[in-house]
């Protein structure tokens, strides 16, 4: 009896794809997260080597790969809110509704990846007008004194394995940090890019989560 054709398709599994914003700071740290909480995934957990560094470029990157990949395949974008001058209200709103339009998530830290750091320390809702006045104001380095951390820059390879042990710290005060920015927000101003403080990276290490369970993405609930 001849075989039937199309009887032994290869099923391709999906992956969870994140683009990020920096070269060195949000690579480094979530490359190691995936390798510490998710190795088994780790073909599947992906950081994508991207050179962009604006909020529009990297959803159009998503985009370009989703409509030419898996259609199962989930897509994160991670970037900083960054400082006015740096990067205006139109440029993050024109990003997240191409986002939101193709079903591409962001993660954003209004308004630098360093307050993730911090919240694994301590709940605070203090605002900044840049990274350079987060580094330079806020009691983050105090902090990585406390783990070891004399000297920070956004290259250090090893924040990770010193902060591992306060993440769900981080996990439960970003949430609480993401419920007042909404909260207390102004009528009118209540996107992400115009929340100071704002974040909700702590979503992307939750989705992981959910992807390696084989469950639904936490945005879709």
């Amino acid at each position: 009896m001849p075989k039937k054709k199309g009887g032994n398709k290869k099923v391709v599994k999906p992956a969870f794809r994140i683009y990020c914003e920096g070269e060195k700071t949000e690579p480094l740290y979530i490359k190691a997260y995936i390798n510490h909480f998710h190795s088994e995934h780790r073909g599947l957990i992906v950081v994508e080597d991207t050179r962009k560094n604006t909020p529009v470029q990297l959803v159009d990157t998503a985009v370009k790969d989703k409509r030419s990949g898996n259609s199962n395949d989930i897509y994160w974008v991670v970037y900083d809110r960054e400082s006015q001058t740096k990067y205006s209200d139109e440029l993050h709103l024109k990003a997240r509704k191409k986002a939101k339009d193709n079903g591409i998530e962001i993660a954003i830290s209004n308004v630098c990846f360093e307050y993730w750091f911090l919240l694994h320390f301590v709940y605070t809702n203090a605002c900044y007008d840049s990274c350079d006045d987060f580094l330079r104001q806020s009691q983050l380095k105090k902090h990585l004194k406390q783990v070891g951390i004399d000297s920070y820059d956004k290259g250090l390879a090893l924040i990770f394995d010193k902060l591992r042990t306060k993440i769900p710290d981080a996990l439960k005060n970003a949430k609480k940090l993401k419920e007042a920015a909404h909260r207390d927000a102004c009528v009118g101003k209540n996107d992400p890019c115009q929340l100071n403080p704002y974040i909700d990276v702590h979503e992307l290490f939750l989705d992981m989560a959910q992807f390696s369970l084989g469950k639904e993405s936490i945005r879709k609930k």
